[in-house]
């Protein structure tokens, strides 16, 4: 695998969002958050972008946010992308890996949450098994958005061996919804 630098950023840094900008439209063509609500998201403190950087390029990137507090907090991870010509080569792995450590050290979360999109094409089939190689645990309760055509699922990672993992997607998706309602949130 190739030797990466994680950086966690927490205010917002054009020259920074030039470099990843690419890999995240080319994961997310649709339906991904706006450059200025990304912005927005740092700005209120509610949001964080990583990379992954090889030689000053950014191979990998990730959008996450926290909900809840004390006991009760949780890592939303909301985009996770790696360059597509090196997928399949461990540094999603390695980022997760890199999350779980910040998250934790950081921020002493209990468990990080992911909705991952139903469905049974192969694609759908290799992320959701990406996930569960990374002890990520699936949900059955399948959620639909009014506002988006696909379907989705909450998936967990717990990180403490006194969080309860149960098969309660709706609760995960109450993290979920609540992390997206302020995201959107003007201010």
């Amino acid at each position: 695998m190739l030797e990466l630098e994680f950086m966690t950023i927490e205010a917002w840094d054009e020259p920074l969002w030039a470099r990843m900008e690419r890999i995240y439209h080319e994961a997310f063509p649709r339906g991904a958050k706006t450059k200025a609500i990304l912005r927005s998201m740092l700005h209120r403190g509610i949001g964080y972008l990583h990379t992954g950087v090889h030689h000053g390029e950014v191979v990998a990137m990730a959008v996450t946010g926290l909900v809840g507090n004390g006991a009760d907090r949780i890592l939303i991870i909301d985009y996770l992308t790696i360059e597509q010509k090196l997928r399949g080569s461990g540094i999603g792995t390695w980022m997760l890996k890199q999350l779980r450590a910040w998250a934790i050290r950081e921020h002493g979360v209990k468990g990080i949450i992911i909705e991952a999109e139903s469905g049974t094409t192969e694609a759908h089939q290799q992320r959701i098994q990406f996930w569960q190689h990374n002890g990520f645990v699936l949900t059955s309760y399948v959620h639909q958005y009014s506002m988006v055509p696909e379907p989705y699922q909450a998936m967990i990672l717990p990180l403490d061996e006194n969080t309860h993992v149960s098969d309660k997607g709706e609760e995960l998706f109450r993290y979920i919804q609540a992390f997206h309602k302020v995201a959107y949130r003007k201010r």
